[in-house]
C-alpha cells in the first residue's frame, strides 16, 4: 500500500511539473548551447517563455517593455510615410512586432544569427500573436548581423547596397558585455561608421543594452552619426517587486 501511494504521488507530481515547466526545444549552436522554455509563474498566474545560452537568461517575455521601445522610440524619430527597418536579433520577436504596428513600415528585415531561434518562430512554438509569419512585409534572414553591418553589401541579399530608414539592433546585453566574439569591434567608431553607410540620410540606429547609459558610447555615437541620446526604459521587476532600467540608445544619421 505504501508504494502504491508512492507512485501516485509521483505521478501526480510529474504531472505537475509538467504543467509548470517544458522544454520545447535545445541545440547546440556555434555560440553555445541554446533553449528554449515555458515556465509556469505562479505568482502571476501567466506562463513565459525563455531563451537560454548555456547557463545564461537570454530572454524572457516577462520582460519586453525595452525591447518594444526599441522599436516605437526609434520609429517615432522618423517622419517618412514608407519606412525600409532592418532589426538585428529575432529574439523572442517583439522589437519587429513593434516595428510591424506602424503602419509607414513598408518592409522589415530581421537578421538572426541561430536557425534554431527562426525555426522557433516558423512552427509557432513563441507567445507573439499574430506571428511575424503572418505579415508579408517581414522577412527573416539567418545570417551574421556583424558580419553584414561591415560589408559593402549589406542587409538585403537581393538587393547588395540597399539602404534603410532605420536599424534596430538587441543582440549583446551591452557595447561592452558582448555576446559573443563575433560582434568584433563594432562598438568602436570604424565599427559605427560602416554600419551608418547602410542607413539614409537622417536615418535612425537603435540600440538596446541591458544596463543604465554609459555616457562614452553616447558620446561615441554622436562623434558618428551627428546626434545622439539615451533613453532610460524603467519597468517593474515583479520577481522583485522592484523597478529596473534598461537603455535604448538613438543615433540619427546627419543629413545630407
Amino acid at each position: 500500500m505504501v508504494m502504491t501511494m508512492t507512485t501516485a504521488r509521483a505521478r501526480v507530481w510529474l504531472c505537475v511539473m509538467s504543467k509548470l515547466f517544458e522544454e520545447i526545444d535545445y541545440r547546440e549552436t556555434p555560440i553555445g548551447p541554446i533553449s528554449l522554455r515555458r515556465r509556469r509563474l505562479i505568482s502571476l498566474d501567466i506562463d513565459i517563455f525563455e531563451i537560454i545560452l548555456g547557463d545564461e537568461h537570454l530572454m524572457s517575455s516577462l520582460f519586453t517593455a525595452s525591447e518594444i521601445a526599441l522599436a516605437k522610440l526609434g520609429l517615432a524619430d522618423l517622419e517618412e510615410k514608407e519606412l525600409d527597418i532592418v532589426v538585428g536579433g529575432l529574439g523572442l520577436g517583439y522589437t519587429a512586432a513593434a516595428a510591424l504596428e506602424d503602419d509607414r513600415v513598408s518592409s522589415l528585415i530581421v537578421v538572426e544569427l541561430l536557425d534554431a531561434i527562426v525555426d522557433w518562430h516558423a512552427a509557432g512554438h513563441l507567445p507573439l500573436d499574430p506571428p511575424l509569419s503572418d505579415d508579408p512585409r517581414c522577412r527573416i534572414i539567418t545570417d551574421d548581423f556583424f558580419a553584414l553591418a561591415k560589408s559593402v553589401g549589406g542587409f538585403d541579399p537581393d538587393l547588395p547596397g540597399r539602404t534603410f530608414d532605420a536599424i534596430f539592433i538587441d543582440i549583446d546585453h551591452t557595447p561592452d558585455w558582448l555576446l559573443d566574439e563575433r560582434s568584433g569591434n563594432f562598438y568602436s567608431e570604424d565599427g559605427l561608421l560602416r554600419l551608418a553607410s547602410h542607413l539614409r540620410s537622417g536615418g535612425i540606429m537603435g540600440l538596446w543594452s541591458d544596463a543604465r547609459e554609459d555616457a562614452s558610447f553616447t558620446a561615441r555615437l554622436k562623434q558618428v552619426f551627428g546626434t545622439a541620446r539615451a533613453e532610460p526604459v524603467t519597468f517593474n521587476n515583479p520577481l522583485q517587486n522592484k523597478p529596473f532600467t534598461q537603455t535604448v540608445y538613438l543615433a540619427r544619421k546627419t543629413l545630407n
